[in-house]
């Protein structure tokens, strides 16, 4: 018998409730939560009926997700909430005796940045009570360091340079839209650049440095250099990295609308006095832009996310290529999202499965590269994101 408890009823978390309810010898009691319970009303009623019962809760209020936990007592959260209520939701974990897992690394609301190290410090407290915290489980971060630390357990004696690779080469028919929350999508990519070399952070302009690069059944898409959350653990976990970096595909439409976004204040985050009131510009922004989970419909193309990856096998230098193509039109046929919430919420899914079966189960605070890849990366290919491996190749980074 377990039970899961899924904090959030947007893209993600519709992918979450179908594929926790697809797997009924793991998770035999499902409840979805969110602060609007007739969003996660319609999710369970797409689901199928008496699959899942939903409830609301504001993931910001401590007090309201202790009492929600102990009302539905649940083994596990899987939180697909937003990355500023990781800490909350980690707090009423602790107060209730409950195992946590979420797909984004915690953000201040104040300052858009990445930041493990707040979620890290909760790592005694969490190993005291027993408790296991999985940390970024969606596909980046997430699978890209289950790829990482399964390319180094069978391909590698050391890796010495890591290329994440992003490409979403999908169309939504839409001028102007975000895959994601908005809100956080617009904080990541207009922060500046960072990547690890020789032991230190560089710093860049935002997009600054970009290239051509070249994805499977995709071909050239240009490629930015931007700053993501699982190098700041990567680079810690991997101490042999002498680089690592991240890059995503950008079309220049879209580039060409988050430059007058910037340019008009559009992107703030300090609140701004307006007919008395303040507002805060990239919240108000998310009112008025289209709702990431509603453009799974007439959503065509697809993604390709991997690790390319040089370093030595043997005292030979080796190349490694491993990647997964998710097409937008199969992700929405199945769960009614688009490929992008789908390849964060599978692998959200599989990580609560690896904890239930007890084999990613350990006391603390850790991030999916920490534990043992092979059973992870075998659910990923019976569960809609088959990966492919190259060897040998030119990586182009």
């Amino acid at each position: 018998m377990a039970k899961v408890l899924i904090i959030g009823a947007g893209g993600v978390g519709t992918v979450v409730a179908h594929k926790v309810a697809g797997v009924p010898q793991v998770f035999t009691e499902i409840m979805l939560a969110s602060r609007t319970k007739s969003k996660c009303d319609i999710i369970a009623k797409a689901v199928g009926p008496n699959k899942i019962k939903t409830a609301q809760v504001d993931a910001d209020d401590v007090g309201q997700l202790i009492a929600l936990f102990k009302s539905f007592n649940p083994n596990i959260v899987i939180n697909v909430a937003l990355p500023y209520q990781d800490l909350t939701i980690m707090d009423a974990c602790l107060e209730t005796g409950v195992n946590y897992l979420d797909t984004a690394s915690y953000e201040p609301p104040d300052v858009a940045k990445f930041e493990y190290k707040l979620q890290w410090a909760y790592h005694d407290r969490f190993k005291k009570a027993g408790l296991t915290a999985i940390l970024g489980c969606g596909f980046d971060p997430g699978v890209t360091g289950v790829f990482t630390a399964y390319a180094l357990r069978h391909h590698f004696d050391e890796i010495h340079y890591l290329d994440i690779v992003d490409c979403n080469a999908g169309d939504h028919g839409k001028p102007f839209a975000t895959n994601f929350n908005p809100e956080i999508n617009i904080r990541e990519v207009t922060q500046r650049g960072k990547y690890w070399e020789d032991g230190k952070w560089i710093e860049t302009e935002p997009h600054e440095i970009h290239k051509p690069l070249n994805y499977p059944n995709i071909g050239p898409r240009e490629s930015y250099l931007i700053y993501h959350e699982e190098l700041e653990s990567l680079v810690k976990n991997f101490p042999a990295l002498k680089r690592a970096r991240f890059w995503m595909t950008f079309g220049q439409e879209y580039l060409t609308h988050l430059r007058v976004i910037q340019n008009i204040g559009m992107a703030g985050i300090k609140p701004v006095l307006y007919e008395g009131k303040e507002i805060v510009p990239l919240q108000f922004l998310k009112a008025v832009l289209p709702n990431p989970g509603e453009l799974g419909e007439n959503y065509t193309g697809e993604t390709s996310i991997g690790c390319r990856i040089r370093g030595v096998k043997n005292g030979k230098e080796k190349t490694y290529y491993i990647y997964n193509n998710c097409k937008h039109q199969d992700a929405y046929k199945e769960t009614g999202a688009q490929g992008v919430s789908y390849t964060t919420g599978v692998p959200a899914m599989i990580g609560a499965m690896m904890f239930i079966t007890g084999k990613w189960k350990k006391a603390g605070v850790f991030n999916t590269e920490e534990f043992d890849p092979d059973p992870f990366m075998e659910q990923l290919k019976l569960h809609g994101l088959p990966w492919h491996e190259l060897h040998d190749v030119d990586l182009e980074v």
